[in-house]
Order: structure tokens, then C-alpha cells, then sequence
């Protein structure tokens, strides 16, 4: 049975959700025509830097594309494109000419109303994690190379929130042992349950809907207008469909390759500084 969307009123607010997740750890989003450039130059994957691309026009592709890349390059970052399908035709070109690649399966965000659809045990015991699990946690869903700053993040959004948020880290457990976590961010009537994810050695075993119904069942997510998550998997959307959750959008996700290697320019000598502190009027 087809489900509705969210009310339009936060149907965009859906669909940026891991934009706002990113804003909330300290990121930040560089909005120009057609596209979203979101950036976190502290966590250098591409989870936390991608671009939201929306309609650019075939005209203005080489334009738009120079200034997506630039802004990332001169920061050292490899970004992923998020499109919207089906992917215009100038679009694909324009990311292949670059080296960027399509992934074999879309990253699909799926929406649902937590307190229409009933709350269904998992394989395991999740709970709320403490301050010393947010090690556990970060490590479950990114690298070495950016979880320190990760957890930072998330220790600082969940201890020190801004009006309207609230941050939930999640830690799943069998038998004592950490195998799943994730983070359940709520701003605005919206929930994101961002990170989920389980050890390897207990796929298929439940973790991952023990969590998303633990998240479900927080009396704060019952009170929001959408609960949304984002997969690239498909073989996640038949577990989360029963759960109530149906799609909202999908999107063709380009990446480089892990060996493409970042062309950047000699930055030159260094420069004196090209701006100067205001001065209070009548200063000479």
C-alpha cells in the first residue's frame, strides 16, 4: 500500500536531514544555484561532505561543477554527488568526465510516523550510550581517520544542544558485547536516525531493527512529524518497510575511486592578509 509523504512543511526538512545532522556537529553548508555544498572540514569523508544536487541546467554544468570542486579540493576533501533520479544526462557526463563513478545501488531516504506503527524487538538490547561508549559508537560508522573528531562532535552536540535539538547516541549489545550503535538527531519536528550500523560478524541478526525500533519507541521521536533514515542498501528497505517506513526520495550517489588522486594547485608564495579588521569611524 502506498503511504503518504510527510506534510510539505517538513518534506524538505526530511530530505536535508543529513544536512542538518552535519550543520549540528559543527559543518557547515556553502548553497549555491541548483546545489548544496555540504561541508565538514574536520571529518574528512565523504558521509560528512556531499553535494545535494538539484536542477542545474546543461548550460551552466561546467560552472556549476568547477565551483563544487573547487570548494572541496582547496580543502583536501573527496566529496560524493547526491542526484536525484532519474540523473539528467549532462549530469552523469559531467561527474564521469571528472572520475567520478556511480554506485551499483541509489542512497534511498526513507521517511515514517513513529507513533502510527508499532514498536517490534530486534535481535538485541539497545539502550541509551553513556559517555565512555561514545568511542563505540563513532567507530561503528566511520574511519579511524575522522573518529576522534566524530565523537567530539557528538559529545558536544548531545551534552551542549542548541534550542530545538536533541541527540540521542544508541549503543546494541548481545550478551555484553557492543555490536551495533547510531545517533538519533531531532530538530524542527524532524527525527534522523543517522549511523546505524552493526559489526560485521552480526549482520542479519536483527541489530540493525533492534535499533531503529529502540529509536522509534524515545517518547521525544513520538512526538515528531517524520522520522527519516538513509541507506544505500536495498536489502535494508525490506527490513524497514514492515517497521512503517516507506520512500521519500532516491538518489544516485557518484564517488571517486579510492586511487584518484587530488590535483591541486601550487598555492604560490604566501600572501600578506587581503582584508583588513573594521575600524571604529574617524580612525586614521
Amino acid at each position: 500500500m502506498e503511504r503518504p509523504a510527510p506534510s510539505l512543511r517538513f518534506a524538505d526538512r526530511a530530505l536535508a536531514f543529513d544536512r542538518a545532522f552535519v550543520l549540528a556537529l559543527g559543518g557547515f553548508s556553502y548553497d549555491v544555484a541548483g546545489a548544496a555544498f555540504v561541508t565538514h572540514e574536520r571529518i574528512p569523508v565523504p558521509r560528512f561532505n556531499f553535494v545535494l544536487t538539484g536542477p542545474v541546467g546543461a548550460d551552466r554544468q561546467t560552472s556549476f561543477f568547477e565551483r563544487a570542486l573547487d570548494h572541496y579540493f582547496q580543502r583536501a576533501l573527496r566529496p560524493s554527488f547526491r542526484v536525484p533520479v532519474p540523473v539528467p544526462p549532462h549530469i552523469h557526463d559531467g561527474l564521469r568526465r571528472f572520475s567520478f563513478t556511480r554506485r551499483l545501488e541509489p542512497y534511498t531516504v526513507l521517511w515514517a510516523r513513529p507513533e502510527r506503527h508499532p514498536v517490534r524487538k530486534g535481535g538485541a538490547t539497545v539502550r541509551t550510550a553513556g559517555e565512555d561508549d561514545l568511542d563505540l559508537v563513532a567507530g561503528l560508522w566511520t574511519e579511524a581517520r575522522g573518529k576522534g573528531e566524530v565523537r567530539r562532535a557528538i559529545d558536544v552536540l548531545w551534552n551542549h544542544p542548541n534550542p530545538d535539538e536533541v541527540a540521542t547516541p544508541l549503543l546494541a549489545e548481545i550478551d555484553g558485547r557492543t555490536v551495533g550503535g547510531g545517533v538519533v538527531y531531532e530538530h524542527g519536528g524532524v527525527a534522523g536516525l543517522h549511523g546505524i550500523g552493526t559489526v560485521a560478524a552480526t549482520r542479519g541478526k536483527g541489530v540493525a531493527t533492534a535499533l531503529v525500533t529502540h529509536a522509534l519507541s524515545l517518547p521525544s521521536v513520538a512526538r515528531c512529524e517524520a522520522v527519516v533514515l538513509g541507506t544505500d542498501s536495498s536489502r535494508a528497505i525490506a527490513h524497514l518497510e514492515p517497521l512503517g517506513f516507506a520512500v521519500l526520495q532516491e538518489c544516485a550517489e557518484y564517488e571517486l575511486p579510492v586511487g584518484a588522486e587530488l590535483d591541486l594547485p601550487d598555492p604560490g608564495p604566501p600572501q600578506p592578509p587581503r582584508w583588513r579588521p573594521p575600524r571604529p569611524a574617524g580612525a586614521g
